[in-house]
């Protein structure tokens, strides 16, 4: 675990200070988007100790963690493969994709090919937690996936798209309400 202030940042990783020496922490696109410089954060931390070097991966929480930890485990999956991952995907919505063995939303993530996709479903089937209610999540992602794939074709990135969806209210039912919904984000 890392503990310090944020001192800078980019696209995927934060600088942390922790008591004057600064860590470069390879973090989820969405937290490095999220933090701030001079914000105080905690972070989960897997170390990956290479020949040649030594990379620090964060996350907000001890799930995320776990859930990088797991994509590692995955056949040809590293650690900038599971980290791309979990910039696109939450721990919830990676789970819902493989219970429901949608490799195809897997593969939207940069990086992840159909076959790498298709490992990640079989591999994790029976290593990711079933959540209750998961039709309902596999349905949600069905739909959700549509918005996706149309947000992504008027020229927003995966991710953008992705972050969108994710703060959809979960009343808001049907493609066109959903898509029209997450327009309204962007404007």
């Amino acid at each position: 675990m890392v503990r310090g202030t944020v001192v800078g940042r980019g696209k995927d990783f934060l600088v942390v200070d922790v008591n004057g020496v600064g860590y470069k922490v390879f973090v989820p696109e969405p937290a490095a988007l999220a933090a701030d410089n001079n914000q105080e954060i905690i972070l989960h931390t897997y170390l990956q100790v290479r020949e040649d070097a030594l990379n620090l991966f964060g996350f907000a929480d001890a799930e995320e963690l776990a859930m990088f930890e797991i994509l590692l485990g995955v056949n040809g999956v590293g650690p900038k493969v599971a980290l791309a991952t979990l910039s696109v995907l939450s721990p919830d919505m990676l789970r819902s994709a493989v219970a429901a063995e949608e490799p195809a939303m897997i593969a939207r993530v940069p990086g992840v090919g159909k076959r790498t996709a298709e490992k990640i479903v079989l591999d994790l089937r029976d290593k990711v937690k079933q959540t209750s209610g998961l039709q309902t999540i596999a349905y949600a992602s069905d739909v959700d996936s549509e918005v996706i794939d149309a947000l992504i074709s008027l020229g927003y990135s995966v991710v953008e798209a992705q972050r969108a969806v994710q703060k959809l209210p979960k009343e808001a039912e049907g493609v066109e309400e959903r898509l029209r919904l997450a327009l309204n984000q962007f404007t």
